[in-house]
C-alpha cells in the first residue's frame, strides 16, 4: 500500500450509486445498442472539443483505425506518426495494413516536425501526429507540411482532451482525431471507449457506416464495416462526467504546475519545456532523471507509486521487430526511455500528497 499511490479510481467513483441508478434507468428501456445515452453524449463530446461531429466507438485504438479505413487506406501505403508512442497507434495504423513509419520525438514527448518531411514518400497516405501526455505537437507547422503533399492528418489525440495549440483545440485540425476514453484518461468510463471527432460531413457518415457492419439501416449494407460501437452503458457513464471535464483538466494543469515549482533546479533533474503555445492538460506527468531507475525505486520504498512510460522504446520491441529499425535509430526517444518518470497529478491529489512526492524527490537529488 502506498501513501501516495497512482490510481485515483477508487476515489473518483467511491459513490457509484447515481451512476447505477443512471444504468438502472437504461436496463428498464432496453436502449442497449447505439441508444440515446450515446447520442447525447456524442452531441455532448462535439461541443467540448469544438468539432460538428463526434462518433462514439469501441476503444481509443478503434477511434484511431477507422479514420484511416474511412480514408482508404490499407496494404502498401503508410502512415507516419511517432517513434514514442503507445502501442495502440502504431497498432491501429498495422491493423488497416499500412505499415507505421516512424519519426523521433523532441523534449516535449511529441513528434518533431523538423523530420516529418523527410519520412514523406510516395506510399504516405496519412500522417498521424500524438498528443502524448497530454502535450501537443506543433500543429500549425504540421498542417502546412501535410497541406503542401497533399497528405490527410488524423489525430491521436487518446491523451489530450482539452489540449490546445496556438489557441486551437487537439482534435479540429486534421480531417478527423481519435479519442480514448479508458479509465485513466482525464475523462473516463468503466472499461474501453472511444470518440472519432470530425467536421468533415463526409468522414462522419463514413465512420457511422464502419462502426456498424456498414449498415445504412436494419436491412441494407452500403459497404463492409466492423463492430465498433460506443456501448450505451459506458455512454451513460461518459454523460455522468463529461460535466466535470473543464475542472479536471483545470485541477491537473495546477497540480503540474505545483510540481514544477516544487521540482525546479534539483541536481539531475530536469522538468521538461513549457511552451507558451501549448495548453497541455497532464494525462500524465513526467520528468527527466539521471539516475531514473535508482530514483523509481527510492519512490517506491518511500510509499510514492510512481510509474515509467515507457521503459523500453517502442520500435525495438519484439513485436515491432519487421519494421526494421536498428537500435539507436530514433536517440532522443531512446533517452526518454531511459530518463522519464511520471508522479500522479490527478484531480483527487492532495497537497500534502504532492509535498510528500516533491520532498521524496528532494532527499533523492541531495543525496539524502
Amino acid at each position: 500500500m502506498y501513501d501516495v499511490r497512482y490510481s485515483y479510481l477508487l476515489e473518483q467513483f467511491s459513490d457509484p450509486a447515481p451512476i447505477l441508478a443512471e444504468i438502472g434507468r437504461l436496463v428498464a428501456t432496453g436502449d442497449f445498442t447505439l441508444g440515446k445515452p450515446v447520442a447525447e453524449f456524442e452531441r455532448r463530446f462535439a461541443e467540448l472539443i469544438g468539432t460538428r461531429h463526434a462518433i462514439g466507438v469501441g476503444s481509443g485504438t478503434d477511434a484511431l483505425k477507422l479514420p484511416l479505413k474511412a480514408l482508404g487506406i490499407g496494404h502498401d501505403d503508410e502512415v507516419i506518426t511517432a517513434a514514442n508512442t503507445f502501442i495502440a497507434t502504431v497498432g491501429a495504423i498495422a491493423e488497416t495494413g499500412a505499415t507505421p513509419v516512424l519519426v523521433d520525438c523532441d523534449d516535449s514527448f511529441c513528434m518533431n516536425v523538423d523530420h516529418v518531411e523527410a519520412a514523406i514518400t510516395s506510399k504516405t497516405k496519412a500522417i498521424m501526429p500524438v498528443q502524448l501526455t497530454g502535450e501537443v505537437v506543433d500543429m500549425v507547422r504540421l498542417m502546412a507540411i501535410a497541406e503542401r503533399h497533399q497528405i490527410p492528418v488524423v489525430e491521436d489525440a487518446c491523451q489530450g482532451i482539452l489540449s490546445e495549440f496556438a489557441g486551437k483545440r487537439s482534435g479540429t485540425y486534421g480531417i478527423a482525431a481519435g479519442f480514448s476514453l479508458h479509465p485513466l484518461k482525464n475523462l473516463n468510463v468503466w472499461g474501453d471507449a472511444g470518440v472519432v471527432v470530425t467536421n468533415d460531413d463526409a468522414m462522419n457518415e463514413r465512420l457511422r457506416l464502419i462502426r456498424n457492419h456498414g449498415m445504412k439501416n436494419r436491412d441494407e449494407i452500403a459497404i463492409l464495416g466492423c463492430n465498433s460501437r460506443l456501448d450505451s452503458v459506458q455512454a451513460v457513464v461518459g454523460n455522468w462526467l463529461i460535466g466535470q471535464t473543464h475542472e479536471i483538466t483545470q485541477r491537473r494543469i495546477e497540480n503540474a504546475a505545483y510540481y514544477d515549482a516544487g521540482l525546479a533546479g534539483l541536481p539531475g533533474l530536469r522538468v521538461p519545456p513549457r511552451r507558451q503555445t501549448v495548453r497541455h492538460v497532464y494525462h500524465l506527468y513526467m520528468v527527466f532523471a539521471e539516475r531514473r531507475d535508482e530514483l523509481y525505486q527510492y519512490c517506491l520504498d518511500n510509499g510514492i507509486e510512481a510509474k515509467i512510460h515507457y521503459p523500453i522504446p517502442l520500435y525495438l520491441q519484439e513485436g515491432l521487430k519487421h519494421l526494421g529499425y536498428a537500435p539507436g535509430r530514433f536517440p532522443v526517444t531512446d533517452r526518454h526511455a531511459r530518463e522519464v518518470i511520471s508522479f500522479p497529478v490527478d484531480q483527487h491529489l492532495t497537497r500534502a500528497q504532492q509535498d510528500r512526492v516533491i520532498d521524496t524527490v528532494r532527499k533523492f537529488c541531495h543525496g539524502r
